[in-house]
This record gives C-alpha cells, sequence and structure tokens, in this order.
C-alpha cells in the first residue's frame, strides 16, 4: 500500500479562491470590505515571517488588513487599550494577537479581551467552551482545527464511528482538534506526554492526528494499516550539510508510514497552508456577520 499524499497546498488555494471570489462579490453589493487586524508583541522572527505571510494572504484576496507591533517589553494595560480600540472598530471584522506572547503578558488574559465576534482565531473562551458543547455552534473554530478536519474529509468525508487519536493537548491545536473530531462523531483519545504506552494507542488509530512537537516521534509500526494520518508538526532540524543548515520536518517517519497508510500530510505542504486559508475564511465570515 501507497498511501494517497494529502496536498495542503492545493486544498487551500481552492479555499482562498473561493474566499476571493466571495470578497469581490460582497464588494460589488456595496458592503464593506472584509478587515483583518494582526497584533505582534515583540520581535521574534517566526512570529513575524506567520504575520507577513497573512497579511499577503488577505492583500492578494481583496481583505483589508493592518497590522501592529508592538515593543518586546509592551506591558498589559498597552495591549489591552489597543485590543479594546480594533473591539469597536467597524472596518475590523477580525483580530488576532500572534502567539507566542512575551511572558510579562498572560496569554489567556489578552484572549479573553477580544469580542469573541472578532475572535477569528477561535481562542477566545466563549468560541472554546462552545466548540466543547455539543449544543452549541462556536463562532469561529480555530484554523488549524478547521483546516485539519477539511483535509481529512478530502480523503474521508464521513468519519462518524472512526476511531480518532490525537497526540497533543495544547489550546491551540490538539485539543480544539480532538472536540471537532468529536462532534463529527468519531470516538477520539487524547495523548500527551503522559500517556502510558504511547505506541499501542496510536496503532488502535483509524483516524491518527500528530501535534507533538516532537521531530519524528511516530514511526511506522506505530501506524494501523490502512489509517489517516496528520502530520501536524513542522522542527527545524540542523543539518550543516543541507543548503540551509537545516530542514524541516514533521512529527511523524514520514518515510516509514507512506508505504502504511491510506493517506498521510506532507511535511511541509499538509496542514501548514491550511491555516491562513481557515484564517482568511473565518474573517469573510466575521464579516458576512457585520450588517454594514
Amino acid at each position: 500500500m501507497t498511501a494517497v499524499i494529502i496536498d495542503g497546498k492545493k486544498i487551500a488555494e481552492g479555499i482562498r479562491n473561493e474566499v476571493g471570489i466571495a470578497v469581490k462579490e460582497r464588494i460589488a453589493a456595496g458592503l464593506s470590505v472584509p478587515g483583518l487586524a494582526t497584533v505582534l508583541v515583540g520581535n521574534d522572527p517566526a512570529s513575524q515571517i506567520y504575520v507577513r505571510n497573512k497579511m499577503k494572504a488577505c492583500d492578494r484576496l481583496g481583505i483589508y488588513s493592518v497590522s501592529y507591533t508592538l515593543p518586546e517589553d509592551t506591558d498589559f494595560e498597552t495591549l489591552k487599550e489597543l485590543i479594546n480600540q480594533l473591539n469597536v472598530a467597524p472596518e475590523i471584522h477580525g483580530i488576532l494577537v500572534q502567539l507566542p506572547l512575551p511572558p510579562q503578558i498572560d496569554e489567556y488574559s489578552v484572549l479573553s479581551m477580544i469580542n469573541p465576534q472578532k475572535d477569528v482565531d477561535g481562542f477566545h473562551p466563549i468560541n472554546a467552551g462552545m466548540l466543547a458543547r455539543k449544543e452549541s455552534e462556536p463562532w469561529f473554530i480555530p484554523c488549524t482545527s478547521a483546516g485539519i478536519l477539511r483535509l481529512i474529509h478530502s480523503v474521508q468525508p464521513d468519519i462518524t464511528g472512526m476511531e480518532a487519536v490525537v497526540i497533543g493537548r495544547s489550546s491551540i491545536v490538539g485539543m480544539p482538534t480532538a472536540q471537532l473530531l468529536c462532534r463529527n462523531n468519531a470516538t477520539v483519545t487524547i495523548c500527551h506526554t503522559k500517556t502510558v504506552n504511547l505506541a499501542a494507542v496510536c496503532r488502535r488509530a483509524d483516524l491518527l492526528v500528530v501535534a507533538a512537537g516532537h521531530s519524528k516521534l511516530v514511526k511506522g509500526d506505530w501506524v494501523k494499516p490502512g489509517a489517516i494520518v496528520i502530520d501536524v508538526g513542522i522542527n527545524r532540524v540542523n543539518t550543516p550539510d543541507s543548503p540551509k543548515g537545516y530542514i524541516l520536518t514533521g512529527d511523524t517517519e514520514f518515510d516509514e508510514i507512506v508505504n502504511i497508510a491510506k493517506a498521510i500530510t506532507p511535511v511541509p505542504g499538509g496542514v501548514g497552508p491550511m491555516t491562513i486559508a481557515m484564517l482568511m475564511q473565518n474573517t469573510l465570515l466575521a464579516a458576512s456577520r457585520y450588517s454594514a
């Protein structure tokens, strides 16, 4: 068996194209241009790249975007004042605070201040709680988790009754992904650093989502033949012989698993492109709920 390689770039491109068309139609109808504000505190190189890529995506799709970059030593009150201004700004439909934040600023407190109807990252406690309750619909689903589900549905439209294992319990990826899979009628096990005999748990999975942040953690003999494997990890491994001095790896041994699984995402080119595509979709969704 050779796995289907799930092309996140192609699927993300399709989503972006749909959003771009919808933005044009919205503007042609005389409605407001969707607007996204990003807030970056500090000078973390990876965060700067993420924010820049988000701004480029907005520009390509006709979405208004504005980016605020604050010094590393910014205090909580300064950030709070900016978020409060964005919460009431009519031209801003979505607010994204780039994580991680410097240690002097509590992330939970900051995310809790964002208007949940502008919380296009889906991290506000209200959105997180609504995702966890099966009888409610969150205003927004976290972008990476939503992207993971789209990737799964590209090869398995109905996951009802399937056994899913999620490695990782972060509030950003692991937990919301597990909740989203459960809402779609999978039977979900969440694994983490305290899980006993992780490999044996993984072997039960029809769907295996790996968001551990550990290069090549999951080996080929951890995977059930015919499983769908979604590799969320992106790890920079120092490799002096490579042109850049490093290579990017996922959280799985791709070369082993590709001969066992039904389908697998590559790294890069799998989950990564989906996150920004779903952010664009969430921004459009936020604008569509705004009357003007």
